[in-house]
C-alpha cells in the first residue's frame, strides 16, 4: 500500500511540475515585421543585422505585409524579379501576405516568386481560376523555438472593382473576396495557437475598422498606406512601417504558460544599426548593373517630390501638344534627388509602372469635377483629401467646414474653354469622373519623355514650386 500512495505521489508531482512547465512557465516571442518594402534595399544589411541581433536574444519570427517590389529598377528589371525574394530568403523570413504591387508583373510571374520563396505566401481572400497560378494558402501554423504556436492569416486589399489597387489586366483570372470577411473566416484554422496574426495589407484605415469589429486577432502588422502605425484597437495591436524599409517593426509579446500576459509593439529605425558584410555584398552584386547605373541626364540643382511632379507634367504635356499636365502624387515613387548626375536607374525608380499617356479635352467644369471627385474620395481614403492630382496649370482646392472640396479655382484658365490635357494612363483608366471628348490612349511611356528631357538638356532645370494649394472657406 505504502507503495501505491508513493507512486500516486511521485504522479501527481510530475503532473505538477508537467503543469508548471506548459501553463505557468514565462516565455517570450519576437515578431518582426515589414511592408512596402517596395524593393528599396539600401538598409537591407542593417536589416540583416537588426534581425540577426534579435535572433540571438529571443524566440524571432520575420513576417511582411506585402508590396515587395515595384520602386528599384535593380529588382523590377532582373528575370522574375527574384532578387528581393532572394534577400527575403537570405533574411530567413518565416511568412508573408500578398500585396497589391505583387501583381504588378502577371500571374505567371508572382507564382515563379511564390515558387522560389523559402517562406509560405498568404493571401486568404484570393482564388484563382488560372492554370498559371494556384490560389495561395490563406494561413499557416508556425512555431517558435521555444514552442509557442503563432497561426498567421494574410489578406490583401479589395476595391468595388473587385480586385487590389493596379491594371485590369493583370487581375483576369484571378477572384477577390473581402478581406475582412475572409480573415474572420479564417480564423477557425488557427486551434491551438497561442498567438493570432494577421499580416494585412488592406491600409492602417481599414485595420482599425477590422479591429473594432472583431477580437479575432492578437496582432495585425499592416501595409499599404506607408504610415508609421503603432496603436491598439479594442485589445489588437496594430504597427506599420511606414516603407522603403527604413524601420523595423518589433512586437514582443510574453506569456505565462499559454496566456498572453502583455504585448508591445514599437517601430525601430533601421539607420542606428551596422552594416552586415554578407548583406552588403549581396546588395552589391544585385545593384551591379553597368547599363542601369549609367548616367543619363544631370539636375541643376536639389530637386524634391513637388519639382518631380513638375517635370513629368510638363514632359508629358509636351510629349503629347497639350495645353494641360495632369499627374496623380502616388506614381512619382521619388521624394528628393541631389543636383548633378542622374541614372538611368534613377528615372526607371521616378516612374516605376510603365505608365503611358491619354489625352483628353477637358473644360475647366470637367476638371473641377475630377479633381473634387479625387480629394472627397471615400473609397480611397489614403489618396483623399490632399492634393493627389498636380497639374502644370495652379488650381486651389476649396474645402468647406467639414474638410470636404467645394470648388477649385483656375486662376489662368477661362472658363466654357476647352483644354488638350494629357494625363497618366492611371488617372484616365481608375480616376472618376474623367469626362471630356477626344478621350485617346497614346502609346508614350512616361519614362521616355522623361530621357528626352535629360538628353536634350546639358543640365535640366528644377522647379520645386508648388502650384496647387488648399483652403478652406
Amino acid at each position: 500500500m505504502k507503495k501505491v500512495i508513493a507512486l500516486i505521489a511521485i504522479i501527481v508531482a510530475l503532473a505538477g511540475a508537467l503543469f508548471y512547465r506548459t501553463t505557468l512557465r514565462e516565455r517570450e516571442v519576437v515578431i518582426l515585421s515589414t511592408n512596402d518594402i517596395h524593393a528599396v534595399i539600401d538598409n537591407y544589411p542593417k536589416f540583416v543585422t537588426a534581425v540577426n541581433l534579435c535572433r540571438d536574444t529571443v524566440s524571432t519570427l520575420l513576417v511582411d505585409s506585402g508590396d515587395r517590389w515595384t520602386g528599384n529598377a535593380f529588382i523590377d528589371r532582373a528575370e522574375g524579379r527574384r532578387p528581393i525574394i532572394e534577400l527575403m530568403n537570405h533574411a530567413g523570413y518565416d511568412a508573408a501576405c500578398l500585396g497589391n504591387h505583387e501583381f504588378d508583373k502577371g500571374a505567371a510571374l508572382l507564382q515563379g516568386a511564390i515558387d522560389y520563396a523559402s517562406f509560405p505566401t498568404l493571401c486568404a481572400n484570393m482564388e484563382s481560376q488560372r492554370s498559371d497560378m494556384a490560389t495561395p494558402q490563406g494561413s499557416v501554423m508556425l512555431k517558435a523555438k521555444n514552442g509557442v504556436k503563432i497561426f498567421v492569416a494574410g489578406v490583401v486589399t479589395n476595391y468595388d472593382n473587385g480586385h487590389p489597387d493596379g491594371d485590369d489586366a493583370v487581375f483576369e483570372g484571378l477572384t477577390f473576396t473581402d478581406p475582412m470577411a475572409a480573415a474572420t473566416a479564417e480564423i477557425a484554422k488557427s486551434e491551438g495557437a497561442h498567438i493570432r496574426l494577421l499580416l494585412s495589407h488592406m491600409g492602417d484605415d481599414k485595420d482599425m475598422q477590422f479591429a473594432a469589429d472583431t477580437t479575432a486577432y492578437d496582432i495585425i502588422a499592416g501595409g499599404h498606406t506607408h504610415v508609421v502605425r503603432d496603436t491598439t484597437v479594442c485589445h489588437t495591436v496594430i504597427g506599420q512601417t511606414e516603407r522603403r524599409l527604413k524601420l523595423l517593426g518589433a512586437t514582443h509579446i510574453r506569456l505565462k504558460g499559454n496566456k498572453i500576459t502583455s504585448i508591445d509593439y514599437r517601430n525601430i529605425p533601421l539607420e542606428q544599426y551596422a552594416d552586415d558584410s554578407t548583406a552588403v555584398a549581396l546588395v552589391a552584386r544585385i545593384e551591379n548593373d553597368p547599363v542601369l547605373g549609367a548616367q543619363v541626364g544631370t539636375l541643376a540643382s536639389k530637386i524634391n517630390h513637388t519639382g518631380f511632379a513638375n517635370m513629368i507634367t510638363r514632359c508629358i504635356a509636351e510629349a503629347t501638344d497639350a495645353q494641360i499636365g495632369f499627374y496623380h502624387y502616388g506614381g512619382i515613387r521619388l521624394s528628393r534627388h541631389e543636383a548633378g548626375a542622374v541614372k538611368l536607374a534613377t528615372v526607371y525608380n521616378l516612374e516605376p509602372f510603365e505608365s503611358k499617356i491619354h489625352t483628353i479635352t477637358m473644360t475647366p467644369a470637367q476638371m473641377r469635377a475630377m479633381i473634387i471627385a479625387k480629394f472627397n474620395d471615400t473609397n480611397n481614403s489614403k489618396e483623399s483629401h490632399r492634393v493627389d492630382l498636380f497639374s502644370t496649370t495652379p488650381y486651389t482646392i476649396v474645402t468647406d467646414s467639414r474638410g470636404e472640396a467645394t470648388d477649385v479655382l483656375f486662376p489662368a484658365l477661362r472658363e466654357g474653354a476647352r483644354y488638350r490635357v494629357a494625363l497618366s494612363d492611371y488617372v484616365g483608366k481608375k480616376y472618376k469622373l474623367v469626362c471630356g471628348q477626344n478621350h485617346t490612349k497614346h502609346d508614350i511611356l512616361v519614362t521616355d519623355c522623361l530621357f528626352r528631357l535629360f538628353q536634350s538638356h546639358d543640365s535640366v532645370a528644377v522647379d520645386n514650386k508648388s502650384y496647387q494649394k488648399i483652403i478652406k472657406r
